[in-house]
Formats: structure tokens, sequence, C-alpha cells
């Protein structure tokens, strides 16, 4: 695959806490210089990111309930209508991995719903913490996904003990709806890396070393 397609998969993401507004202007600049689909930021600063991105292609996307996810739903539902009242695309949601662990499965479910609802004609990726999770927990978090109508079930926040593996895009890719896209994130810091994960299913990757994969050098970033 061709670096500058490649360009066209990546959420170019800044989350860490220390992040400031020049930190997210820089990201917008980057990410229309180089192509990138989406920037991928704390909801506080979406204004930010889409001011500086609305006379261009690039999206804005917003985490919610990061890195988490275990807020009270209705905090995750206000903070998603606010980022898109503010100009997100899209949202990634954590889900409550807790609620999941305890079988609490229509809980989850109506979380995701009430999510997708807020989002309206919005994309909705679920973040899943695989890193977390068994494998059953993994499918039934998957199947939760579907059920609810998500666009997308992403691997993780790049927060937690781990990061994007290619079985665990196989395993996701295997229980969504046809109609669903996979996300990885988490580690994913090279051409190499990012390859392994579209090869796996991968339709979009998230991550802060976007540049050093399109362009094949070197980063010290985590995420």
């Amino acid at each position: 695959m061709l670096k500058d397609n490649m360009a066209k998969m990546i959420d170019h993401t800044i989350l860490k806490s220390d992040a400031t507004t020049n930190d997210i202007i820089k990201l917008c600049d980057e990410a229309m210089e180089f192509g990138f689909y989406s920037v991928c930021v704390n909801s506080a600063f979406v204004k930010t990111a889409y001011n500086k991105l609305k006379n261009s292609d690039v999206k804005v996307c917003s985490v919610v309930g990061f890195p988490l996810g275990a807020m009270i739903t209705e905090a995750k539902v206000f903070e998603t209508a606010q980022a898109i009242e503010h100009g997100a695309d899209e949202i990634d949601m954590v889900i409550n991995i807790g609620l999941l662990k305890d079988k609490h499965f229509d809980s989850v479910f109506e979380e995701i719903k009430s999510i997708k609802d807020a989002c309206g004609d919005k994309v909705l990726k679920v973040i899943i913490e695989t890193c977390l999770l068994d494998e059953s927990e993994k499918e039934m978090a998957c199947t939760l996904a579907t059920k609810a109508q998500a666009d997308y079930v992403k691997t993780s926040t790049g927060f937690s003990t781990g990061g994007a593996k290619v079985e665990d895009i196989l395993l996701m890719k295997n229980n969504i709806a046809d109609t669903m896209k996979v996300k990885a994130s988490g580690g994913i810091k090279t051409y190499s890396d990012a390859i392994k994960m579209i090869e796996a299913g991968a339709s979009r990757l998230g991550t802060s070393n976007g540049i050093s994969i399109v362009t094949g050098t070197t980063s010290t970033n985590s995420y």
C-alpha cells in the first residue's frame, strides 16, 4: 500500500492530559499537510480543531468517556452531544468495562445505543479495551456494539496495559456486522505495524505516530 493512501486511514491523534491549544493547532496543521483522515482529540479541544479544519477535508474526531469508560451514561451522552455541537464528525466512546465483566450486558448495550442516538448521523466508534478482556468478553463487546448499530469497534484507548494486536483485529472483524468496521489503536508506531493491522482487517488506524508511519521516520510517541 502506498503511504499516501495509508494517510487517509489515519486518525492523527493527541490525547495526552498536558496537550495545549498550540499542540492541537499543530496537530491540525500536520493533518492537513500529510492528508490524514481526521484528528482525534479530547472533547475540550473539539471546537479548536473544528475552527482550524473547517475549510479542509480533515474530519474532527472526539473521544468520549476517555480513557476509563467508568463514568455514568448520562455524562457520556452529554459529552457526545456537546462534542457534536462543537463540530465533531466522529465519536470514539469507551465502554463501561466493569459492567461488561460483571455481565451486565443490557446496561452496556443501552449505553452504546444512547450514545449512538446522540450521534445522529455522525460516526460512532466503540472502544472495547481489548487488553482488559478475555476472548468471550471481546466477542460479547462486539456483539453489543453491533446490536446498538455502532459504526466501528476499536481495540484500545492506548492508555491501558496494551494496545492493538493482530489477533484482536481478526476476532473483532469476525464478530461484527458486515456493515461495521474495525479501528486499530494503541502502539502503532511504524509502517510495518500499520500494514499488519490493515491486512488483518482494520479500516482505520488511531495513532500519534502518523507522520513517522507515512514518512518512514522514527517516532517516540507512545499512542
